[in-house]
């Protein structure tokens, strides 16, 4: 059994959300404020017994809870007999379970017919009035009291009393007012767009059903871990990882709980040792009580003092020392107290000790509960940002081992008994690279209006973008990986064909574009003319996207060599990025005077996007006193046009070999025709765009650098998408 997917309404911006779940490791992904955090508590909140509050509710919906609140507030209005009108406003969510027919005696209560034979069973949890005619008339009674009172007030002055509106009265009223209640969802509408609709009227199951079969635990992305010396009182207590051990001990392993043969040994040496410290204590007060004794205490009726302790295994546990770090080997005696470990390896060891203490729980582990108490048949374990203070190699071995953890156990393993399903959200590209790619769910900001008035969120699966293109999946996966996984956390995404982009560009944007420089931009150097196997990840992230080609002037015939780019010689472009995906147009002479806005495309999917494809274009260059157009191929040359004055003012005696042939070949080129095939000449070779790059930073100062026409018009779209026009 395990959960197959969540939907949730009407929760923060997740107005309407769909996440399907992995079988093991779920992954959320996304930029800040896309809806990471709001799924997460949504999920302890209905399933793990977190408060709600009124912030809860989508705000969108304030004013229609509102508008029933108006009526409400009519004299004549009479109460309402169902929650019919509500049913699109309160915060939902519904559970699809993957059920097995061997595991049918934990669902009797959730089946809808007798005719079920197994499969995809769902629960709709939603947050709800209590009773809706005693919310009716509580809010009434308050609203007609404040409005009697208003009047009463001196003649000339508003005065605006609590509640002015349901939304108001909802803030204070929340937990008293409404309650989660269950309703049972029928498979056969599970793929029904939009969602089922609930039957206010049938009767609500009395108690989650869900809490006797998943079992749900949540560590939070606020653990309170921090230095001991600069905190006070209790909170250095809560914040120890001594507490967290003490705790373990307390509940799983401590003798002292519902004894078993192997706790008498550590049970009488404990004993031994409350006794040999009580006789000690008695010949030390002896003394002082003697001295009472003659004072007249405790005389007759009183009673005698005595000087006893109480020594347990958990009260041991209970001091500064509880948690140390070996140095060395543990008879060196190097020990240092556990506040001298760093945060990072603080945070790491406390998540592990939560996640082997919910395991054991699960359980019922040693003293944790009864061995009779049934086991509920799915452990949910959600974790928030698992990656503070972590350094990179450790957050990866943390997401490699974490489930491995959950499943060390000897009922557990590779059984299927009992399933484990673990979810995490980060915004660590390091632990998305080492989670598999299929089980990553990308959290989409949609910009309001698109579903209601405000921004909301949807998830992407990116389980199945590629379809059933093998090759491009495994080319895609394979890159993202070993390179950008910072992706899933960006606003917008350039794609580059080589390294000299890749090196420059962020130069560009730092000094030139300081509007773009405020936004999380990834720059993907895909290193060769790939850029469109990463279209249908662009489609699904509906991300806005700057795609930087090359022109890549060819000969039409044959091999299509490269060839230097020159009108009217019936040349081909080379790159399939413009002629296969994006522009599909084919001359050269076609694509150079190609107008910017047959550039720009608006596409849909999760919502809308644009993608923008940037190419070489004309520069005019002053040679010898006069305007020459030069036509290039490539980010290099295009840069040294550019930049002519730049290059021709460089000194001979620069170190880098390319720029010094190129230098040569401006210097003693006869003519402008000469010297433009010289720079292609020193430019074709495939392996050069690194080494230009370097040779070029090193020589010049790259703040200096002009940019290329194309990239500068491509860079200014793209600010002008993410940061608004002047």
């Amino acid at each position: 059994m395990n959960i197959s997917s969540i939907f949730i309404q009407n929760f923060r911006k997740l107005y309407q959300c769909h996440i399907d779940f992995s079988n093991d490791t779920t992954l959320f992904v996304g930029a800040n404020n896309s809806g990471k955090t709001s799924a997460m508590d949504a999920l302890g909140k209905f399933l793990a017994g977190r408060a709600f509050n009124f912030n809860d509710i989508t705000i969108s919906n304030r004013e229609l809870i509102n508008k029933i609140g108006e009526q409400w507030e009519t004299v004549d209005c009479e109460k309402p007999d169902s929650i019919s009108e509500w049913s699109k406003l309160l915060p939902t969510l519904d559970v699809w379970l993957n059920v097995e027919p061997q595991d049918i005696h934990y669902v009797l209560g959730i089946i809808p017919t007798l005719k079920w034979r197994g499969g995809l069973l769902g629960v709709r949890l939603i947050y709800q009035p209590k009773k809706i005619d005693t919310l009716f008339s509580e809010y009434r009674e308050a609203f007609f009291a404040a409005r009697t009172t208003e009047k009463s007030g001196e003649d000339g002055k508003k005065i605006h009393l609590f509640p002015n509106n349901l939304c108001e009265y909802l803030e204070r009223h929340l937990s008293n007012s409404f309650i989660i209640k269950s309703y049972i969802l029928d498979p056969t509408k599970f793929a029904s767009e939009p969602p089922q609709e609930t039957i206010f009227e049938m009767e609500c199951l009395v108690d989650n059903p869900l809490e006797s079969i998943i079992r749900v635990n949540m560590i939070d992305a606020q653990r309170g871990l921090s230095d001991p010396d600069k905190q006070h009182g209790s909170d250095i207590e809560r914040t120890r990882l001594s507490a967290k051990i003490r705790g373990y001990y307390d509940k799983y392993l401590d003798p002292e709980k519902t004894p078993l043969p192997e706790d008498l040994t550590i049970l009488a040496a404990t004993e031994q040792a409350r006794k040999t410290f009580d006789d000690n204590l008695e010949n030390k007060f002896k003394p002082a009580i003697k001295e009472l004794e003659q004072l007249g205490y405790p005389g007759v009726a009183n009673p005698r003092i005595t000087i006893t302790s109480k020594v347990t295994t958990t009260e041991m546990l209970r001091h500064d020392s509880a948690v140390q770090y070996a140095l060395g080997e543990k008879e060196d005696g190097l020990m240092l107290p556990e506040k001298y470990n760093g945060l990072g390896y603080q945070n790491l060891i406390s998540i592990v000790f939560d996640l082997i203490s919910y395991r054991d729980g699960w359980m019922r582990k040693g003293k944790s509960g009864s061995r009779d108490e049934s086991i509920e048949p799915l452990h949910l374990v959600l974790v928030e940002e698992p990656e503070a203070h972590l350094h990179v190699q450790v957050q990866q071995v943390f997401i490699k081992k974490a489930y491995s953890i959950l499943r060390n156990h000897e009922k557990l393993g590779k059984s299927n008994v009992f399933s484990t399903q673990l979810v995490i959200s980060t915004h660590s590209s390091h632990i998305a690279k080492e989670e598999k790619f299929a089980n990553l769910r990308y959290f989409k900001r949609l910009p309001k209006g698109l579903e209601c008035k405000v921004a909301t969120s949807k998830v992407v699966n990116l389980s199945d973008v590629f379809g059933k293109d093998d090759e491009t999946e495994r080319f895609v996966t394979r890159y993202l990986q070993t390179t950008h996984c910072d992706l899933f956390f960006a606003d917008a995404m350039i794609l580059v064909e080589g390294s000299a982009e890749h090196m420059l560009l962020p130069h560009f944007i730092r000094k030139k574009y300081s509007k773009l420089n405020q936004r999380y931009v990834t720059i993907l150097n895909i290193n060769g003319k790939h850029a469109h196997r990463l279209a249908p990840l662009i489609d699904k992230l509906a991300i806005p996207t700057l795609v930087i080609a090359d022109l890549d002037s060819a000969e039409p015939t044959g091999h299509h060599k490269k060839a230097e780019p020159i009108r009217n010689m019936g040349l081909i472009s080379g790159n399939y990025a413009i002629t296969g995906w994006l522009i599909k147009k084919t001359l050269f002479d076609d694509l150079v005077d190609l107008p910017d806005s047959n550039k720009l495309f608006s596409l849909q999917s999760v919502c809308p996007y644009q993608i923008r494809i940037a190419y070489q274009t004309p520069i005019e260059v002053f040679y010898q006193n006069q305007k020459i157009e030069a036509l290039s191929r490539t980010f290099e040359d295009s840069l040294i046009y550019t930049n002519w004055d730049t290059f021709k003012g460089m000194s001979a005696s620069e170190p880098g070999q390319l720029v010094k042939k190129l230098k040569e070949g401006l210097d003693y080129g006869d003519s402008f025709e000469a010297i433009k095939t010289a720079i292609f000449e020193n430019l074709k070779k495939s392996d050069v765009k690194a080494e230009f790059a370097l040779d070029l930073i090193f020589s010049v100062d790259p703040d200096t650098i002009a940019v290329p026409k194309y990239i500068d018009d491509g860079l200014k779209w793209l600010e002008s998408i993410l940061c608004g026009e002047e």
